[in-house]
């Protein structure tokens, strides 16, 4: 019998395999779909990996989480990717933001939020001439920004893709197109439910965030960081890839609608970032994409223990998912133990099931 089963083969759940099998426990995997991923939250990601740039602009009461969990995920990441089997592309060159004229106050309102406290993790930029000697593009349309050194980005495909490979390699039973009912569980000694938003029905105050992105291939555009455009209500990102690639993104929509992205949608992607970079009117378009973020009422994650089942379940990513996922899965590993897991949840047979909030 395996040490692990986890169900849901998502960024967290083959994160989850894949470094519970480092940590020498015998792990199978169960996914509904396919092995590349494709069909999984993250698949339509920029794989930004921010902590300060989201917690300057999520909401207040989770910020102070977000942004510890995310500059521990932060940490990880490097050790992670070099222990890989094949090469994944990352680069650690950092934010920029930057806002038109006529919102010079989302600029302040950044600033003045509580997330304030880690300004000195900010650059301000404040010339041209800054703007221009960190990314030429930029400096024709903006006379202030900011910049946040260090932050990075993983390519999410590449990635998704690569810790297959490092499942197979580690022995890991991967049982792909294989769908877990929840009354025919996976002989395991812990159950992991990684299923994302796939959980909805047994965790019903899971939300959906419907998320739209754009890919593009501009070769003629460098960009070096990734940028993000302050909005009151069309924020957007432009994140640089290999090859000439850049996604842009995202809609936040309160909805569980899989459909393909609205003209709406691409509309407000498009225009706003053709406003921070009018030479993407050239860009040719390679793909829209549509998915569903798993999301509690908080917008942080949770896990919950079912001590009749033995099932743990992890959930709540939210738009997070790359940011989280390496804190994430080390506090999940952390738990599996049944003594770690009576402290954090109290002596057993007192509830069959409890939920708690997953934070660093």
């Amino acid at each position: 019998m395996n040490d692990i089963a986890v169900i849901g083969g998502g960024l967290l759940g083959r994160c989850l395999a894949w470094r519970a099998s480092r940590a020498g426990a015998r792990v199978a995997l169960y996914d509904a779909a396919g092995i590349h991923g494709d069909s999984a939250a993250a698949w339509v990601a920029a794989g930004m990996i921010a902590p300060i740039a989201e917690s300057a602009v999520c909401d207040p009461q989770i910020e102070s989480q977000i942004e510890s969990m995310g500059r521990r995920s932060l940490s990880i990441w490097p050790k992670w990717l070099s222990e890989l089997p094949a090469p994944v592309f990352y680069r650690e060159s950092g934010t920029i933001m930057v806002w038109h004229r006529e919102d010079a106050g989302e600029a302040v309102r950044v600033e003045r939020a509580p997330a304030s406290r880690y300004s000195q993790s900010w650059i301000q930029l404040t010339e041209r001439s800054h703007i221009a000697e960190l990314e030429p593009a930029l400096s024709a349309r903006f006379s202030e920004a900011l910049y946040i050194p260090g932050e990075a980005q993983v390519d999410n495909r590449e990635f998704l893709i690569a810790v297959a490979g490092a499942l197979e390699a580690g022995g890991v039973a991967c049982h792909w197109w294989t769908r877990v009912e929840n009354g025919a569980l996976p002989p395991a000694g812990t159950i992991v439910d990684c299923r994302g938003f796939g959980a909805k029905s047994s965790w019903p105050k899971l939300r959906g965030v419907r998320g739209e992105i754009v890919r593009l291939h501009a070769p003629e555009i460098e960009l070096q960081h990734m940028v993000r455009l302050l909005h009151p209500r069309c924020p957007v990102y432009i994140v640089p890839r290999a090859g000439g690639r850049l996604v842009v993104g995202a809609t936040s929509i309160e909805s569980d609608d899989l459909s393909p992205v609205s003209v709406r949608g691409a509309l407000e992607l498009l225009s706003s970032a053709y406003s921070v970079l009018p030479a993407l009117a050239e860009a040719r378009i390679l793909e829209f994409g549509t998915q569903v973020r798993p999301a509690l009422p908080d917008n942080l994650p949770a896990l919950r223990w079912d001590r009749r089942r033995n099932i743990l379940s992890v959930n709540g990513l939210y738009r997070h998912g790359f940011l989280l996922t390496p804190a994430v899965v080390e506090k999940v590993l952390s738990l599996v133990s049944i003594q770690e897991k009576s402290t954090l949840f109290g002596s057993s047979g007192v509830q069959e099931e409890v939920e708690a909030c997953l934070s660093l």
